[in-house]
């Protein structure tokens, strides 16, 4: 059998390991107390599974690539709830079968790998981004973050080669938040290049402060030049629903719907009924971020006590704490039954640091305290 040797090269998924593992321990009848994936436990509010199951229809037909209309209208809403930017659902707004597929496939539309076209994307960083870019057969150029982790236009040097850049706030492993200036910055820099900035904005409304901006906010008003990446699944607790949306440029948009058509990838149309009720409310993404934050706040204080230093930390799902050797901590960790993801796992830029996804339950945040507490005293 023949293999595509960019897909070998890139090798497993980074966090499957640390899941084969736990499941191990968890056969074996070990009580795991689990940070690593990014994966809510907090029950769906009801609303929205009884949304969908009033739509699940009596005869099943293929769903439209680009979405139901009222679908993205309520997406169209959402967009100008929150951020004030006005987009047209028919020709700015794409519903997506989650972000995840939505961003590994994005490279597919606007990479000529014959031009020599590369793909930007800051690092320590969710690994989809790379790697969709890879196998699109792009020129990969990871940029190390460090510092308070958000990236500034000067630390690019090979914006003339970028047909896209990938930018992710608030940040995916570090919890880090740009600010409205910073996000222009970058920008005004990608539209002097004609590089596509793709914003991963999939934890916009969970944050510790301030709603965090998007860089639909700072576009033009055709949002020439932008795409925002947004997902239900932390938002509204539907992670297996699979269920996001892709808006900005018109022109970036309706390549996406071609190369989605060939593909075939567009949700059922009872979960896109769910995600209608989900888009349409804003009083249940509170109530979860409220969650989030006790965690958060639980989490920090025990890692501070011990002297470790919480690094960005301050919006998505994520605790960034500095622990020096990151695969040390986190084998400490786990063999006293609490997973962690080290950060070697998001690449370069990650090394001396573990990240917490604010998962486990509130209780359970708290009796991983202990454990804390007795593996990385002194470490």
């Amino acid at each position: 059998m023949h293999a595509n040797p960019v897909l070998t090269s890139l090798g497993t998924y980074p966090m499957a390991p640390l899941q084969e593992k736990a499941r191990a321990m968890r056969a074996a009848g070990e009580t795991l107390i689990d940070f690593s994936l990014g994966d809510p436990r907090e029950p769906t509010p009801t609303f929205i599974p009884d949304a969908l199951k009033a739509a699940v229809p009596t005869v099943s037909q293929y769903p439209t690539t680009a979405g139901l209309p009222a679908l993205r209208s309520a997406i169209a809403d959402y967009v100008m709830r929150r951020f004030g930017v006005t987009v047209d659902p028919d020709r700015q707004v794409l519903a997506t079968s989650g972000a995840k597929e939505a961003i590994f496939s994005t490279a597919f539309a606007f990479v000529d790998k014959d031009a020599g076209d590369a793909v930007i994307w800051p690092t320590p960083a969710y690994p989809v981004y790379e790697r969709g870019a890879a196998l699109a057969g792009a020129e990969l150029i990871p940029v190390r973050l460090d510092g308070d982790f958000v990236l500034r236009p000067a630390q690019i040097d090979t914006w003339d080669r970028a047909a896209l850049l990938w930018i992710n706030y608030p940040h995916n492993p570090t919890g880090a938040v740009a600010s409205r200036d910073q996000l222009q910055a970058i920008h005004d820099t990608a539209r002097a290049h004609e590089t596509l900035v793709c914003s991963d904005e999939c934890y916009a409304d969970i944050y510790e402060h301030e709603p965090p901006p998007s860089i639909l906010q700072v576009a033009d008003d055709r949002s020439t030049g932008v795409l925002s990446y947004l997902s239900l699944s932390k938002r509204s607790g539907m992670t297996g629903y699979r269920s996001g949306a892709i808006v900005g440029d018109a022109d970036a948009i309706h390549l996406l719907r071609e190369l989605r058509s060939s593909t075939g990838t567009a949700s059922p149309e009872f979960v896109q009924a769910a995600a209608i009720a989900a888009w349409s409310d804003d009083a249940h993404p509170e109530v979860r971020r409220k969650i989030f934050s006790t965690k958060r706040a639980i989490l920090s204080e025990a890692f501070t006590s011990l002297g470790h230093r919480v690094a960005a930390s301050e919006g998505a799902l994520y605790l960034w704490v500095a622990v020096g050797d990151d695969a040390a901590a986190s084998r400490r960790l786990l063999d006293a039954g609490v997973i962690v993801s080290p950060g070697t796992a998001f690449g370069s830029g990650g090394e001396g640091y573990i990240r917490l996804a604010l998962v486990p339950t509130v209780e359970e945040c708290e009796a991983a305290v202990g454990v804390v507490r007795s593996c990385l005293t002194g470490s």
